[in-house]
């Protein structure tokens, strides 16, 4: 059992005072012990947490360094590649050999984020825009991020949460879009019920293009079953040739349920063949006829020629779930279910490039149609961009084909670009588990200012896609801070005596 000291704080004050105050004086330690009956470990344990406590009240306090411009710079760019406060605290020192506190690093954060949250509410693009909606789920199922990105160019416009996924929540957020003036005249999302409802609300006009990835990435899952099925049956089939062996030499079979006509497990291995061939046959065709230019012997299919494709595409699946075997009949359907209940939706780009292919017919005739479809549908193989495309046709051809090119390039399929901002956003959900308003707005900036540094689309950014040429690259300029080459000047550092009086 402990046993406490009988003395009053009164009385360790006087004692302490006595032996700071004769501290060199020999048998004074001593002296004390024997007249409070205290041991002499504890009266030096006492005076020691008095010094300490005296250096450390009287002592100037240590100033934090300025934030200058570029420290600010420093903190963020680091930030930007998904760092904790004290990961950049970390790499701050270690680049700078000089150390940062995880005060001076959130005051430098908040400041950027108010930036941020202003240059969000204050920008958008002068030009009509197609939008695509997604959420993405945090840490738990509570809550979610509401992003808006814009098709063709990549560039968020909007990014909230964590919110509840429901009608009002995306009402508001289509709502402050349009408060900032943003256009668009046509909206892709996936089976979102909340943001489809929301989209029918505030855009009642405006018809909502299904995203063909998830129907097809549905429909793929079906068809990997079927393969698994394959894999399996031809896997047996070492197995059914050893149990045919022993039959034949007079011994009885092994297993449960086994399975000893080769011959029969040879028709069942051909049947499951077939099946997947003309699964993968009836898909293959499917993703041609989805495609945005579709090409026969007839020219490039207009949608009433493309809908009688469709027609005899669903004719045949529809047989295929007849030949099916039984056990699989139920995932043969399940593809021709998705795709059906999905077409509707997924084709809606097709009315717009359709008007168009029929305006220029007087002008680029159907067979110069088909020839420019064809290098089109093969331009990446070929290494040739629109420009490309268009300087190796005849000069009557150019200004028709321009205009059918950039019907085609403006079709919309696929909402892609949220989920590559998903990949994005995800990265930074998992290092700071959830993301507030003004951190979003800033990972949102640095997003939309960011240049690609490869592809067709090399040293552009998402903003300069949109429309907005003059925007700049660097996203700590749009925000206000100075260029990375300006010169620093440092704050004026406070003197002692101002720093004493404040502190105290």
């Amino acid at each position: 059992m402990v046993r406490t000291h009988p003395s009053t704080p009164a009385q360790r004050v006087q004692l302490v005072a006595d032996m700071i105050a004769h501290r060199g004086d020999y048998g004074v330690i001593t002296q004390l012990s024997r007249a409070s009956g205290v041991s002499r470990p504890t009266l030096y344990a006492w005076r020691t947490r008095a010094e300490r406590a005296l250096d450390q009240l009287f002592a100037p306090p240590s100033l934090a360094p300025p934030i200058t411009p570029q420290l600010s710079r420093q903190v963020l760019t680091v930030w930007s590649a998904h760092s904790s406060d004290r990961d950049i605290q970390q790499c701050v020192q270690a680049l700078t050999a000089q150390g940062i506190s995880l005060t001076t690093i959130t005051t430098i954060l908040v400041e950027a984020e108010q930036r941020a949250l202003h240059w969000v509410a204050t920008t958008a693009p002068p030009t009509v825009r197609a939008l695509a909606l997604d959420e993405i789920y945090a840490t738990n199922r509570h809550g979610a991020y509401l992003n808006v990105v814009d098709v063709h160019s990549g560039a968020v416009w909007a990014s909230v949460g964590p919110v509840a996924v429901d009608t009002d929540s995306w009402t508001l957020v289509l709502w402050e879009l349009q408060a900032r003036h943003l256009l668009w005249d046509r909206v892709t999302m996936d089976g979102g019920a909340a943001a489809r409802a929301a989209s029918r609300a505030v855009t009642p006009e405006l018809v909502i293009q299904g995203d063909q990835w998830h129907v097809l990435h549905t429909c793929s899952q079906f068809q990997a079953r079927l393969l698994r099925w394959l894999h399996q049956l031809q896997q047996q089939t070492a197995v059914v040739a050893r149990q045919a062996t022993r039959i034949a030499a007079g011994q009885q079979p092994r297993g449960r349920n086994p399975k000893t006509d080769l011959v029969a497990h040879a028709r069942d291995v051909a049947v499951a063949q077939r099946l997947v061939d003309d699964v993968g046959f009836l898909m293959q065709e499917l993703r041609r006829l989805l495609d945005v230019v579709v090409l026969d012997s007839r020219g490039v299919l207009s949608s009433a020629q493309r809908q009688e494709e469709l027609d005899s595409l669903l004719g045949l699946w529809v047989e295929a779930v007849a030949v099916a075997p039984t056990p699989q009949q139920a995932t043969v359907q399940a593809i021709l279910t998705t795709v059906m209940e999905a077409l509707p939706e997924v084709l809606t780009f097709v009315e717009q490039v359709d008007r168009v292919q029929a305006e220029l017919q007087p002008v680029l005739a159907p067979a110069h149609q088909a020839l420019l479809g064809w290098a089109w549908l093969h331009r990446k193989g070929l290494g040739w961009s629109a420009r490309d495309l268009v300087a190796a046709l005849p000069p009557s051809w150019r200004d028709a084909a321009r205009v059918l090119l950039a019907a085609w390039a403006d079709a919309v399929r696929v909402s892609t670009a949220v989920e590559r901002w998903h990949s994005i956003l995800r990265v930074h959900l998992t290092v700071h588990r959830t993301m507030s308003p003004g951190r979003l707005a800033l990972l949102a900036v640095w997003h939309n200012h960011r240049v690609f540094t490869r592809g067709i689309h090399k040293g552009q950014s998402p903003l300069h896609l949109s429309g907005m040429r003059d925007a700049p690259t660097d996203w700590l300029v749009a925000l206000g801070y100075p260029p990375a080459d300006a010169p620093s000047i440092p704050e004026a550092r406070p003197a002692l005596g101002a720093a004493i009086a404040c502190a105290a």
